[in-house]
């Protein structure tokens, strides 16, 4: 009789089916017959397919009458449909969790249950918001261990977020500047581009042609280099110890603004960007910008000398999608795209009263550090209960501090907010009365994800219409690298929130980044405002609002339209305005 499957997949269905057992609760001695079988099968020294085909396996021990039937199902005919529903009954990415030192399957059962966690870029998340912290079976020291574990396993995965490869980035430019034979050296790639995640990291130096091979050298010999994959003269390549692969790119420094160019991209931007030089009879690759007919390059010293060589305006990085910059660059109407200079305060900040993990004041104080003017409080709502969310009378005892904080500080104001659940139905949950009382709200879906789209756009809409809503939180849901985003119209979203002035937040937490870009050119055609919130749980991370700017650059935004922009009287100004509609 033919087998269909082999004993190295048999022994792994086995010890799937005891760990999808564990996972839902079921009597340990039944999931631990499975794992003994598995054991059992991988000690044997004979052709296992054949035994079980000749109704031999039952003669062993611990291999019941029940399993034998199973394992003959699964080896004649190539599946075993017991196995397949168990499969089904489970989130597939329970399994990677498992994966992650610390992680049996009794604490995936307890974060799954508890919290809804079913992928290691959720789980990742709610440690670092602290929601692992009180959780029957962790504590803060198990939760430190599994973002290890976490890190661990990343160090060699496909695509890394944009905060860490812009930290591998900029410390592998810093050590190659340090080298005298260079002369120009930037950074290049999606990584230039500012894209949410980045697959490896490009870099562009110039130096004489005589000197690339010690600069080479100097570059295969970075302190914090795994590997080398690479060791040409124009081109070298390395592999980092977090796992991230590095190019460094070598040019004549006359070459180095087309190299910059070329190799920054995106591929989308440089194709239209070649097409244009076409037009006007010009070739343009990585190494100049020649006439037709002529091998000598027209000169550029900089990026913008070449982007005028085209008839344009100069292009940032960020911009460089091809999503209409080429032709807005044409007509010289690309906008003043915002800087981190210009923020003067941050909203969307957590504190120990929900599961951030500082005070109202530390944060304050480390706001006030960082130059600004006003900090807005946003702690969870009570319907958060895995965040430790706000009872009214905590909302009245948060308010109380600050009012005694703001009465201290000089030239700084904390603003009272909440980051208020849309529950499913679309209410938030809090009364009216109790919403009233802060300065401004955030209204955000934490739950219920898996509703269809026409029903998570109503719930959304019902929650942006809400007259005492401020601003609309993490719009999208997604986890970067970790979970997508719920099905939503984020199209209609966008023009009720213009419709009832309303802002859309640009969520600057590394695994959020959203409002996603590819949406800022429609929220400027509506006159959308949006805040860069860091949606910081502690002091270090009120640092990611340097992120969100640079989400919101790529999402053509201008300093009028982030309110982080503006000084506190004209937000508070602003805030007050919202609850009405625009006629």
């Amino acid at each position: 009789m033919q087998t269909l499957i082999e004993k190295k997949e048999i022994i792994k269905i086995l010890e799937e089916i005891g760990t999808i057992l564990e996972l839902q609760g079921e009597n340990p001695f039944k999931a631990r017959a499975y794992f003994n079988a598995a054991r059992t099968l991988e000690s044997l020294n004979r052709d296992v397919p054949e035994l079980i085909c000749k109704g031999e396996i039952g003669q062993i021990k611990g291999i019941g009458k029940a399993l034998s039937e199973k394992l003959f199902t699964l080896v004649t005919s190539g599946h075993l449909p017991y196995y397949e529903e168990l499969r089904r009954s489970i989130p597939p990415g329970l399994f990677d969790l498992l994966k992650i030192p610390g992680m049996g399957p009794k604490k995936v059962k307890t974060v799954y249950d508890k919290l809804s966690i079913t992928t290691v870029g959720e789980l990742e998340y709610a440690c670092k918001e602290n929601r692992l912290r009180d959780l029957t079976g962790f504590g803060r020291k198990t939760q430190e261990k599994i973002l290890q574990g976490i890190a661990l396993r990343k160090k060699y995965s496909e695509r890394f977020l944009y905060p860490q490869a812009l930290a591998a980035g900029q410390g592998l430019l810093n050590y190659l500047r340090q080298n005298r034979h260079i002369k120009r050296c930037e950074l290049a790639g999606s990584l230039r581009r500012k894209r949410e995640t980045v697959k490896d990291i490009d870099i562009v130096a110039s130096c004489p042609a005589n000197m690339r091979r010690p600069v080479a050298d100097h570059f295969l010999n970075y302190p914090e280099k795994a590997s080398v994959t690479g060791s040409g003269l124009t081109k070298a390549s390395i592999v980092l110890n977090n796992g991230l692969a590095c190019d460094l790119r070598l040019v004549e420094n006359s070459q180095f603004p087309f190299a910059l160019r070329h190799f920054t991209g995106s591929k989308e931007h440089n194709t239209a960007l070649r097409q244009r030089a076409k037009k006007m009879n010009l070739t343009m690759n990585e190494y100049g910008l020649f006439p037709k007919g002529s091998d000598q390059s027209l000169p550029c010293k900089s990026e913008e000398d070449l982007f005028k060589a085209l008839g344009l305006s100069f292009i940032p990085a960020e911009l460089r999608e091809n999503t209409g910059e080429i032709q807005a660059a044409e007509k010289g109407l690309l906008p003043a795209l915002i800087g981190e200079e210009q923020i003067k305060g941050l909203f969307h900040v957590h504190s120990s009263y929900s599961d951030g993990s500082a005070s109202v004041r530390e944060m304050a104080e480390r706001c006030q550090e960082l130059g600004f003017e006003y900090m807005g409080i946003s702690d969870h709502s009570r319907s958060a209960f895995y965040a430790n969310g706000l009872s009214e009378q905590r909302i009245k005892d948060q308010h109380a501090e600050i009012d005694r904080l703001n009465a201290r500080f000089k030239n700084f104001t904390i603003l009272k907010g909440i980051e208020a659940d849309i529950l499913p139905d679309g209410r938030l949950d809090y009364p009216d009365a109790v919403l009233a009382s802060f300065d401004f709200v955030i209204a955000s879906v934490h739950s219920s994800f898996k509703m269809s789209e026409q029903e998570m756009t109503a719930r959304i809409i019902k929650a942006v219409r809400h007259p005492l809503v401020t601003m609309l939180g993490h719009p999208s849901g997604r986890l970067l690298l970790g979970r997508e985003a719920y099905a939503v119209d984020m199209e209609r979203i966008l023009h009720i929130a213009a419709r009832y002035n309303k802002i859309v937040e640009i969520n600057a937490n590394p695994h959020r980044l959203e409002l996603d870009w590819r949406w800022g050119k429609l929220a400027a055609e509506l006159k959308i405002k949006t805040a860069v919130n860091p949606d910081a749980h502690s002091p270090e991370g009120l640092q990611d609002y340097r992120l969100g700017v640079g989400i919101a650059r790529k999402g053509w935004f201008t300093s009028k339209r982030v309110v982080n922009t503006f000084h506190l009287a004209e937000v508070q100004a602003l805030f007050k305005r919202i609850p009405f509609a625009k006629s």
